[in-house]
C-alpha cells in the first residue's frame, strides 16, 4: 500500500485555514452520512450525504465509557490508542460552546469531588415515559446486528476477577465547565440546558453505545438529535465469530446499521480539519471518491460503488459528496487517501479547496477521472463574452491536457451511445483482466477526447459511426499513476464488465494486485 503525504508547508496551510470546529454564521457545519431503510427509500442501497448546521450551545458531545483500562488487553489497546483524538476533538468543540459530557459508567467515585461531577448531580430529575436501565436491541425497528457478539466480543484472554476500569482514560482532559455523569441523570442535564443535539464517541459501538441510558437508542426515544462519530469509537468483536470479517471491517458494520435504523454518522475531521481516526492495525486500502451534482448519476452510482469495494474486496471507501454545490468537503481526507477518484462537472472551488486537490495530485499520488472528470474544474465550455470567475472561487483548466492528459472538445450525439472496445494489442493489461467481454454497448455518449498526450497508453476505444476515440487510458504524473475512463454513464453500472473495469482500475492505480 503506497500513501504519498502532501508537502509540509501546504499540509499545514491547509490545517491552518481549516483547524478547529467548522462554524458558518455562528452554527457548527457537520457532514452526514445515513441509510434510509426500505421503507424510506425504494433505492436499494442509497446512502444519503446532507449537511447540517447546529447551534453549539444546543449541542453536547457524550463520550461513552472510554475507560483506562479493561479486562482484555486487545481492545484496552484500542481505547488508549482512540483517546487522544477523542480529546482533540473535544478541545475543539469545547471552545466552540459545545457541552462536552464524560461517560465511563460504573466509575462515578473517582469524580465525586469535581465541579464537571457535581453539574449533572445538581441538574434537576425529569420524569419521562421512555426512560430505560438498558435499552435493548428493538426488533420491531431494526434488524439484528450485523456481527455476532455472543462471546462477549472478546479477542483476547481476560483478567481474573472484576472490571477492572476504574476512571476515563486520562488521556482525555475534563474541564471544570464539561459534566460527568451516568444514567439517566445525563437527560436530566441535557434538559436542564436545553440541548436539542447530541453526538456519541466512544466504545463500544455494538454494546455500550448503542444500548446505555445515555447511548443511541435512548436518545433518539428522547426526541434528541443525534449523530455518531463514526471514526471515534470501535466495536467489541471477534473477528473468529461471524460474518468473520475484519475487526475494523466488524465496527464499519455495525456503523452501518446505526446509519441505517437509528442515526447518521460524523467523522472528527468536521471538528479538527484532519483526516479521519484510523486505527494503526487498519491497514486496508483507502479509495475516496469524489462527486456532487447528479449529473449522470454518480452522487448515487458512486456511494454504491463505494460500498462495493467494503463489502467484497475490505477496501474503505470514503465518498465526499459535494451535495450540488461547488465544494469538495472534508477535503483533509486526501492526506489519508491511496487513490482518489473523481467524477465531478464543471465546479469552480474555494482556492484552499483547489490548492489541497492540487497538492494531493502533483504530489505523485494515484488518481482515476471518470467521464466529466476531463471538464472538472473549468466553468464553462466556450467561455461567454465578459465571464469573470466567481470572487473566492478557482478554475483547473490544465487537469484534462496536463494531468489526465486528455483533450475533451465535445461529445457525440447522446442517442447514438458508445462500442466499447478493448485495444487488441493490450488485452494483457492488468486493468483489463477478466474483463470480458471485450467488446460491448454503452448508452452514454462518446465523449471526443483526442489526442490523447504521447506517454498515454490506450487501453480501449470507443466508438459511433464515422468517429473513434481514446476511451481509458493510463499515464503518470510525478510518477503517479493517473487513469482516465470515459464511461460511468449510470447504465455502465449495471454491468458486470464495467464494474470488473473500474475494481480492476482501482486496484491498479493504488499498485495492487487485481483481485479475482
Amino acid at each position: 500500500m503506497k500513501r504519498l503525504c502532501m508537502t509540509l508547508a501546504v499540509a499545514a496551510a491547509v490545517l491552518v485555514s481549516t483547524a478547529g470546529a467548522d462554524i458558518v454564521d455562528g452554527k457548527l457545519v457537520l457532514h452526514t452520512r445515513s441509510r434510509p431503510t426500505e421503507i424510506e427509500s425504494d433505492t436499494p442501497g442509497e446512502i444519503v450525504y446532507k449537511t447540517v448546521e447546529w447551534e453549539p450551545k444546543k449541542t453536547a458531545i457524550i463520550i461513552c465509557d472510554v475507560w483506562n483500562t479493561m479486562k482484555c488487553k486487545i481492545p484496552a489497546d484500542r481505547v488508549a490508542e482512540l483517546a487522544p483524538r477523542i480529546d482533540e476533538v473535544v478541545s475543539a468543540a469545547r471552545e466552540q460552546g459545545v457541552l462536552i459530557i464524560h461517560a465511563p459508567s460504573g466509575t462515578m467515585d473517582f469524580y465525586k469531588k469535581m465541579p464537571a461531577r457535581q453539574r449533572c448531580l445538581d441538574a434537576p430529575k425529569v420524569e419521562h415515559p421512555y426512560l430505560v436501565k438498558w435499552c435493548h436491541l428493538n426488533d420491531v425497528r431494526e434488524a439484528p446486528l450485523p456481527i455476532n457478539d455472543s462471546d462477549g466480543g472478546w479477542e483476547g484472554p481476560l483478567a481474573e476477577g472484576p472490571p477492572p476500569q476504574s476512571r476515563q482514560h486520562p488521556a482525555i482532559r475534563i474541564d471544570d465547565e464539561d459534566a460527568v455523569g451516568d444514567g439517566p441523570e445525563i437527560f436530566y442535564l441535557l434538559q436542564q440546558r436545553g440541548i436539542e443535539n447530541v453526538i456519541l464517541a466512544g466504545v463500544h459501538t455494538n454494546m455500550c453505545v448503542l444500548g446505555r441510558p445515555f447511548g443511541i437508542r435512548q436518545l433518539t426515544y428522547l426526541g434528541k438529535n443525534v449523530l455518531l462519530l463514526r471514526d471515534l469509537t470501535d466495536s467489541l468483536y471477534n473477528p473468529e465469530m461471524p460474518p468473520k470479517v475484519s475487526h475494523y471491517r466488524g465496527t464499519d458494520l455495525v456503523v452501518e446499521h446505526i446509519e441505517k435504523y437509528w442515526c447518521p454518522t460524523v467523522t472528527s475531521t468536521d471538528f479538527i480539519g484532519k483526516p479521519p481516526f484510523r486505527f494503526a492495525g487498519d491497514r486496508r486500502n483507502h479509495a475516496v471518491f469524489f462527486v456532487s451534482d447528479d449529473h449522470y448519476g454518480a452522487d448515487e452510482t458512486l456511494p454504491r460503488f463505494a460500498q462495493q469495494l467494503r463489502e467484497k474486496f475490505d477496501v474503505r471507501g470514503t465518498v465526499l459528496h459535494g451535495e450540488g454545490r461547488h465544494e469538495l468537503p472534508l477535503v483533509e481526507t486526501l492526506q489519508d487517501a491511496d487513490v482518489l477518484i473523481v467524477f465531478v462537472r464543471r465546479l469552480g472551488l474555494p482556492a484552499n479547496q483547489l490548492r489541497a486537490l492540487q497538492q494531493y495530485v502533483n504530489d505523485g499520488n494515484p488518481l482515476i477521472g471518470m467521464r466529466t472528470a476531463s471538464h472538472a474544474f473549468t466553468l464553462n465550455f466556450r467561455d461567454p463574452p465578459g465571464f469573470k470567475l466567481p470572487e473566492g472561487r478557482a478554475e483547473w483548466r490544465e487537469f484534462d491536457a496536463g494531468i489526465l492528459g486528455g483533450n475533451y472538445n465535445n461529445h457525440a450525439a447522446n442517442k447514438l451511445g458508445t462500442d466499447v472496445a478493448v485495444v487488441e494489442d493490450k488485452t494483457g493489461h492488468p486493468i483489463l483482466n477478466g474483463v470480458t467481454p471485450q467488446e460491448w454497448h454503452s448508452t452514454g455518449s462518446l465523449y471526443y477526447t483526442a489526442p490523447v498526450k504521447d506517454d498515454a497508453e490506450v487501453l480501449m476505444t470507443g466508438s459511433v459511426p464515422g468517429r473513434t476515440e481514446p476511451l481509458l487510458w493510463t499515464r503518470t504524473h510525478n510518477g503517479g499513476r493517473v487513469v482516465y475512463l470515459g464511461l460511468g454513464h449510470p447504465d455502465d453500472f449495471k454491468d458486470t464488465q464495467f464494474n470488473r473495469l473500474l475494481t480492476n482500475t482501482i486496484f491498479w492505480a493504488m499498485g495492487e494486485d487485481i483481485p479475482d
